[in-house]
């Protein structure tokens, strides 16, 4: 039986690659799991009243595009946190988790030639899987650009050549980005919104984690658009209720940007993508209307970016995230430090290659573990001081 040689160089995913790693291990302690980021605070307290209210909606098709009452819930709060009036009707939809409206996009937004040419998908190294899985399956090129220390841990997208940018038609990027927990500044979008206008390519913006920050709300890919009057079209977001209430389980998230480009990403999700269910659909517009839950979980991360300075005050490269929930931390090897310390202490955490690829014989994750801080604090700070005193000790 022959299949499909586009995915002959893609590695296996993260984690069945972590169990493989450590599992014919014996943990040295009791296990303190710090790999996947699935938050573990407290979910909307009116997540349950809203869900039994509406249960009669499991016997019904969902819309597709979500309904109206959840639209506006989602504008209404884009206009509060990024000073954005979209319509609801035809510059966002629901999408079931944003890692399937990532891939949907890209498969309706990505052209199959560029000016004669292989299209370019542009992506930070290391990266979320589906930004890669999403060129592979079109047929696209994937580029990694290293988002290292020297970068800022973000991509230096205008350091390419202009032959690449010209057939790049999409590029993505995650601020604050995963694993690193970086940042993008006003000036770093508008820089590549303005590149996407001179080449003629789509920024999709991965903000995710844009509501667990340290000091100040990360600015929003929308509001620099917005503020440059920047062509609609040129830029998609995307957005996720799981980290930002704590509702991984909900699957919920949404797409926003130009109204044309919406019509397509709409026109291929009515085929591949699978609605949310109306119960869920009504918890989600529940939860884009509150802030109360939201800033009790902040604070909890903001506690835990504290003691997570604490622990590794003075230990060489720590740098603690701006936003986001990850730590990335400088060993000499990654895959070494990950088995040394489930051995040693019984914490788990994630190579930072496993989040990588290899460019030039280089993995930019090599020298990075990924630690996740959803675990309760006291928790957290266990499992941080183990590794502080098995690694750096």
């Amino acid at each position: 039986m022959a299949f499909p040689e586009r995915f002959s160089n893609l590695p296996d995913y993260a984690f069945p690659r972590l169990r493989t790693l450590l599992d014919s291990h014996q943990p040295g302690g009791p296990q303190i799991a710090m790999t996947i980021g699935e938050p573990r605070h407290a979910q909307p307290p009116f997540v349950g009243e809203v869900l039994a209210a509406n249960l009669e909606g499991f016997g019904k098709y969902p819309p597709n595009d979500g309904t109206p009452e959840l639209l506006s819930a989602i504008t209404g709060w884009i206009g509060r946190r990024f000073g954005t009036l979209l319509d609801p009707a035809s510059q966002v939809m629901t999408l079931n988790g944003t890692r399937e409206g990532l891939f949907n996009a890209a498969l309706a937004l990505c052209p199959e030639t560029k000016g004669g040419k292989t299209p370019a998908v542009l992506l930070p190294n290391p990266f979320y899987g589906v930004y890669a899985f999403s060129a592979l399956a079109l047929g696209a090129e994937p580029v990694y650009l290293p988002a290292t220390a020297a970068t800022g841990f973000l991509p230096d997208y205008a350091g390419l050549p202009a032959e690449v940018l010209d057939r790049t038609a999409i590029a993505y990027l995650c601020t604050p980005s995963n694993p690193q927990g970086a940042v993008a500044s006003p000036e770093y979008l508008a820089d590549l919104l303005d590149l996407a206008e001179k080449h003629d390519f789509i920024v999709f913006a991965d903000e995710c984690y844009s509501e667990i920050w340290r000091t100040a709300p990360p600015t929003g890919a929308l509001s620099v658009a917005r503020a440059r009057g920047a062509d609609p079209e040129r830029l998609f977001v995307f957005h996720s209720l799981s980290k930002r209430s704590n509702l991984p389980g909900l699957r919920s998230g949404f797409v926003a940007g130009g109204a044309k480009g919406m019509v397509q990403i709409k026109r291929v999700r009515a085929y591949s993508g699978a609605p949310l269910p109306l119960p869920l659909q009504r918890v989600a517009e529940r939860a884009w209307g509150d802030e109360t839950h939201v800033e009790a979980s902040r604070a909890i991360y903001q506690e835990k970016f504290r003691v997570a300075d604490r622990v590794f005050a003075g230990v060489q490269g720590y740098q603690g995230p701006e936003g986001g929930f990850f730590l990335w931390l400088p060993v000499d090897d990654g895959e070494a430090a990950a088995l040394r310390l489930w051995q040693e202490t019984g914490v788990r955490v994630l190579p930072g290659a496993y989040l990588a690829r290899e460019v030039g014989g280089e993995n930019p994750g090599k020298g990075y573990i990924r630690v996740a801080m959803v675990a309760p604090t006291d928790e957290m700070q266990r499992g941080l001081t183990l590794l502080r005193d098995c690694l750096y000790g």
